[in-house]
């Protein structure tokens, strides 16, 4: 095999690969005798039939299948001897006349293209500084989320008669909806409840009900918001006539053994403790997420090298995709924003880079430490996953056995997690004892809104918040993918098939 690079500008690079016809024609000649003992050919005893007769009846097969192999072997052999690492599976570009080569009369001659991983130093790790906030688990906090956890705890019971409902009554209605006089889908309900004040129905709907009584009937004229799921019904108006069926008023909180009892605990006291050391978990949770955003800020402050263009692309289109269907999703496009399209794409490219800079540096601290994640940490977090879909374990845990890259997206965060807290053991870290409510504000609180349910740990950079754009989740997802990118391997998967639809939990632990 003779090894040739025919282009080294920048990360690009082409090796030319040939392999001499004799080593196919040696590759052809070992399957062919290792077909004799095991093909059946009429008019030949088994194991007997000629060479010549088997080159003659499946050669040119076993010739493609020897290129195949030949490649496959030889283009990682290449790799290796030159010492580099893709950043993705090379492009492979076949040479010449192919069926020259299956007729034995040309070399095996081909090109691979790819981008290659940069080279870089990392920093000091030691020298760099970095700043934990802490905040005291205080009796009064305690004290509201015990009263929080009370209150959703609640009965309700019913009022006298001829009662007004007030601000956080249980009403029990049955309603029609109706738009231009005509009752529309989904707009009717019979023995529906409703928490006045609760925000769970459209906006203005519920003030309406304060102080009407059981028994009352009353009409209620509503807009829906320009921003509503149903595009049907986005931006009309409707009107409901709604019957007031029964009056509930909260029954007064007690704070005592009972409601300590309904989440299976002896006492108050217990359940105070109970909820101190969930409360502790919470703020240490927080803690660590801000020391994590700071440190990758510093880590990408100070590191700067050139990033393989597809990776970059690919990272960007996956955002762009995301952003999009967020728009769709509100019946919106590009063109509903107050900046130029181009100028929002540019600050997701620097965002893309952003994540693919500090993926290559985790996964680099992470090969250098011999950081690994073990099969009873993947196991514990599959778990922990499982858990979350009750009743459909078996059919999560098959999920995960036939999607490779759930696996990986398992895996990602937990590798990122190690190599995050190996850097922190390492750095010079000075706690800063702070308030609650500054611990728990957002890192990006300023550039993005605080709304919407999805995982904060992350260090993504976020563009300037823009009217009518939708909330950018897709610009938050985890740098773990990239990390795991290059801790497995580094080449991209198709998309997995879904998981199991997460069922809603109701009230079934502690919360506060």
């Amino acid at each position: 095999m003779q090894v040739t690079v025919t282009n080294a500008d920048g990360l690009k690079r082409e090796l030319k690969v040939q392999v001499p016809a004799q080593e196919l024609e040696s590759k052809l000649g070992a399957k062919l005798e290792e077909m004799k003992g095991q093909v059946r050919l009429k008019g030949f005893r088994p194991g007997k039939v000629p060479l010549s007769h088997l080159r003659k009846t499946f050669g040119k097969q076993v010739m493609s299948e020897v290129i195949q192999e030949t490649v496959g072997e030889t283009s990682q052999k290449a790799i290796e001897e030159e010492s580099l690492r893709p950043a993705f599976q090379p492009a492979i570009d076949l040479e010449g006349e192919i069926q020259d080569v299956i007729d034995g009369k040309s070399d095996l001659t081909y090109k691979m293209s790819f981008e290659v991983i940069p080279a870089f130093d990392l920093t000091d790790f030691s020298k760099m500084s970095l700043e934990r906030l802490t905040a005291e688990v205080k009796d009064e906090d305690v004290d509201e989320s015990l009263k929080r956890l009370a209150e959703n705890q609640k009965n309700f019971e019913p009022r006298e008669e001829g009662a007004k409902a007030e601000e956080g009554d249980l009403l029990t209605l049955d309603f029609v909806g109706k738009i231009d006089g005509e009752a529309f889908e989904g707009g009717s309900a019979e023995d529906a409840n409703l928490e006045i004040g609760s925000g769970r129905f459209i906006p203005g709907f519920e003030e309406q009900l304060v102080g009407a009584k059981a028994g009352d009937e009353i009409e209620v004229k509503v807009t829906f918001p320009e921003e509503y799921g149903a595009e049907q019904l986005a931006g009309k108006d409707a009107v409901f006539d709604v019957k007031v069926k029964e009056v509930k008023a909260p029954a007064e909180l007690e704070l005592n053994d009972e409601l300590a009892k309904r989440f299976g605990l002896e006492s108050l006291e217990k359940l105070r403790e109970a909820l101190a050391e969930q409360m502790k978990g919470e703020y240490d949770r927080m803690s660590r997420q801000h020391m994590k955003r700071a440190m990758l800020d510093k880590l990408d402050e100070l590191h700067d090298f050139e990033l393989p263009p597809t990776m970059v692309e690919q990272e960007f289109n996956q955002i762009w995709q995301q952003f999009e269907r967020e728009l769709q999703q509100q019946n919106k496009t590009a063109a509903d924003l107050d900046e130029p399209e181009e100028e929002v794409r540019a600050e997701y490219r620097k965002i893309a880079e952003r994540r693919v800079r500090l993926g290559l540096l985790l996964a680099e601290v992470g090969e250098k430490n011999s950081i690994t994640v073990t099969e009873q940490e993947l196991n514990q977090a599959l778990a922990e996953r499982a858990r979350q879909f009750p009743g459909q374990e078996r059919q999560l845990y098959q999920y995960f056995q036939q999607n490779p890259q759930a696996v990986q997206e398992l895996r990602a965060p937990i590798f990122e997690d190690k190599v995050v807290d190996f850097i922190a053991e390492l750095a010079d870290v000075t706690d800063k004892v702070v308030s609650r409510d500054e611990l728990f504000t957002d890192p990006d609180a300023d550039e993005h809104d605080h709304d919407h349910d999805h995982d904060h740990d992350h260090g993504d950079e976020k563009p300037a918040k823009k009217k009518a754009a939708p909330k950018k989740a897709a610009a938050k997802k985890d740098d773990a993918k990239k990390d795991a990118k290059k801790d497995e391997g580094g080449e991209k998967k198709p998309a997995a098939k879904k998981a199991p639809a997460k069922k809603k939990k109701g009230v079934s632990g502690l919360s506060g």
